[in-house]
């Protein structure tokens, strides 16, 4: 019986992605195999030790200690894409209501709520409604700043409002290279992004190296009455700078998904409640793509979308899989033959894989190994862990 406990609300669509035979699934689970979550801060002690794989059922893995996660061999999978239309139509929504002053305009005409003839009311409208003009975004440059699965759909649409687009991103994948526009312009640096772009969305995750890089020297390639968008990570943009840019005619606007104190009462300044992934069909997605990550992990050993493992697909050749998690150091693919060897145990196939301090071995044995043998290959230095899966009798 696998053992997966759950964390927040969890899309009933997710949960129902795991088999009524052979999964106990629910928040009062104990001693799991397996956390399914969302925005739940993963303590330390509740990494227990049956614990094989934490599965964040959206982008950001803040809330899970990755590290610590890695020296034990658990695996972490969040669900990068499942959230993607989500975020993008809020961006067009930001986009939209910037250029436009849409806000400005239905709070004028709610304060006139007191007026009850309608000739009068619309004397005032018609009087003050260019206090509200805006412009289109169509002919205007949108700079995209990250190029993966919501960047490239962001590009799409703004194409498709007839924007010019500009792209930066210098870690773009060979798969989202694929999902690119070809229209759109790729740029080879931030700051010429900047300088032609009347508007600049962030789809960047919150790395080291990207912790403030909108600060006051980027901000100072814009235009005067450049946007900026950010639903990526607040921690990306250095919000005294946007304040500066706010008051010295820099931006226009800035419109993010994080509230911040920074920019408390800055009437320039829109921020959202975090409302990027928060959508029925987003919230769907993300838990059916986790729940159908543990599951396959759980059942075969299989790794997609972890941000601590490599990628690792062996489809079942028959007998017997163990997955065996090393340091990444020269000699352990031999130990661990070695053990198999001195067992007369014969390997069917297998694949081995790294990601950085972390190697990832798949085994397929024509016998199965004893408990011993499991123990024996644990012991080996640098193991970090020693699985059988066995979808038919389970952990």
């Amino acid at each position: 019986m696998y053992r997966v406990r759950t964390f927040n609300k969890i899309a009933p669509k997710g949960i129902e992605r795991f088999p009524d035979l052979g999964f106990e699934v629910g928040p009062a689970v104990g001693d799991p195999h397996a956390i399914l979550l969302r925005s739940h801060k993963l303590a330390d002690d509740e990494l227990s030790r049956s614990l094989a794989a934490v599965a964040r059922a959206g982008i950001g893995v803040n809330n899970v200690p990755v590290d610590l996660c890695s020296e034990r061999g658990i695996v972490v999978f969040n669900t990068p894409g499942a959230n993607a239309n989500s975020v993008k139509e809020l961006v067009l929504a930001a986009l939209l209501l910037t250029s436009r002053d849409v806000l400005g305009g239905f709070n004028y005409v709610r304060s006139l709520e007191a007026v009850t003839d309608d000739a009068q009311l619309h004397r005032l409208v018609e009087a003050e409604k260019s206090r509200f003009k805006g412009h289109e975004v169509a002919g205007r440059t949108l700079g995209i700043v990250g190029l993966g699965a919501i960047g490239s759909r962001v590009a799409r649409a703004a194409l498709n409002l007839g924007m010019d687009v500009l792209g930066y991103d210098p870690a773009l994948s060979v798969d989202a290279a694929w999902r690119l526009p070809s229209e759109v312009k790729r740029m080879e640096n931030l700051p010429t992004l900047f300088a032609r772009s009347d508007y600049v969305t962030l789809h960047i995750p919150a790395l080291a190296e990207n912790l403030g890089l909108v600060d006051a020297d980027l901000l100072g390639n814009f235009h005067p009455n450049a946007v900026l968008l950010n639903f990526a990570r607040q921690e990306v943009v250095d919000e005294a700078a946007v304040k500066a840019a706010l008051a010295d005619g820099t931006l226009a606007a800035y419109f993010a998904d994080f509230p911040s104190t920074v920019l408390a009462g800055e009437p320039k300044a829109h921020t959202t409640p975090h409302l990027g992934a928060s959508t029925a069909e987003a919230e769907e997605n993300c838990a059916v793509m986790a729940a159908d990550q543990l599951r396959q992990f759980l059942l075969y050993g299989n790794i997609d979308n972890s941000v601590n493992f490599p990628s690792v697909a062996l489809d079942p050749a028959g007998g017997h899989r163990v997955g065996v998690t090393n340091a990444n150091v020269a000699g352990m693919l031999g130990q661990i033959m070695s053990a198999l060897a001195d067992a007369r145990i014969n390997v069917i196939d297998m694949i081995n894989k790294s990601r950085e301090h972390v190697a990832y071995n798949l085994i397929d044995l024509d016998t199965k190994p004893s408990e011993a043998l499991l123990g024996r290959i644990a012991a080996i230095d640098e193991v970090m862990s020693v699985r059988l899966f066995d979808p038919l009798e389970g952990p």
